[in-house]
């Protein structure tokens, strides 16, 4: 496989732009195949270590620690909380039918999204579907305080593009509060709907194409944009940000050039 991105690099960190579906680290049943860290291992040696973790099927930016001291102080900006986060996430709003079903309503009269919300649900692992989490009403047993702040960047009818900045480091959080609000993330078989999908003949009014027509974008709609940190020899603040995959990209232009009529017409 090709080497992923190199992001930022120096004698103490490295951070790489993972591709959609590279697992970071070996996962739950997955006996084969690479990973990113048996890829980075190969070139760099067996002490680096990843700080933190990534969705497989998310892409954007993973932190690498080269050095014991360097990966000590940068998890423990993960565990204290100062690690400032930033992610993109093509979401779809659910039918009206379906969005009533959402935990929490965040949903305005017209059933678009506001400019700027807040989900603060505990999540916790769900024992009846292993490798998903679900919501803890206030706080039981089993789940965590989980918080994620969201501001929508673009609205297109019943697609929007959303900035996702997660105040906690839950396993699928943003993934699972996105759903929890009836607006998951696009392509996004555990907590939304795998059946709706972007279409360019759905944006097109006078679309001709063929007769089996693929999705815009096939792949979980999330990039991790952005990861902000104390440098661990003291150098400051450190800023990575990754740019928009290809696959978002083309998306986006897509949506912004026929998805203006839906925009203006109002409801999703």
């Amino acid at each position: 496989m090709t080497f992923p991105d190199i992001l930022l690099e120096d004698d103490f960190l490295v951070a790489f732009d993972k591709p959609s579906g590279l697992p970071v680290v070996r996962e739950r049943n997955d006996r084969a195949g690479a990973t990113l860290m048996s890829v980075v291992r190969e070139r760099y040696g067996p002490s680096i270590a990843n700080v933190h973790r990534l969705d497989a099927k998310a892409s954007g930016v993973v932190l690498c620690a080269k050095t014991k001291p360097a990966l000590d102080f940068l998890s423990g900006q993960f565990q204290s909380k100062t690690v400032r986060k930033a992610y993109q996430a093509l979401v779809v709003l659910l039918p009206p039918e379906e969005g009533v079903k959402a935990v929490m309503q965040v949903r305005d009269a017209s059933g678009a999204l506001p400019a700027e919300f807040t989900v603060d649900l505990a999540l916790g692992e769900d024992e009846h579907r292993p490798g998903q989490v679900r919501v803890f009403h206030g706080h039981k047993r089993g789940g965590k305080p989980s918080v994620t702040e969201f501001r929508v960047l673009e609205s297109f009818g019943r697609f929007a593009w959303v900035e996702c900045r997660p105040r906690t480091g839950r396993v699928h959080q943003i993934r699972a509060h996105l759903g929890a609000a009836g607006a998951p993330v696009l392509n996004d078989a555990l907590y939304g709907d795998p059946a709706l999908v972007l279409l360019l003949s759905e944006l097109k009014s006078r679309y001709k194409g063929r007769d089996e027509e693929k999705p815009l974008i096939a792949r979980l709609a999330l990039h991790a944009s952005g990861l902000g940190f104390a440098h661990p020899e003291g150098r400051g603040q450190v800023e990575v940000a990754s740019p928009l995959p290809k696959d978002l990209g083309i998306a986006l232009k897509y949506l912004r050039k026929f998805g203006a009529a839906r925009r203006a017409g109002g409801s999703p």
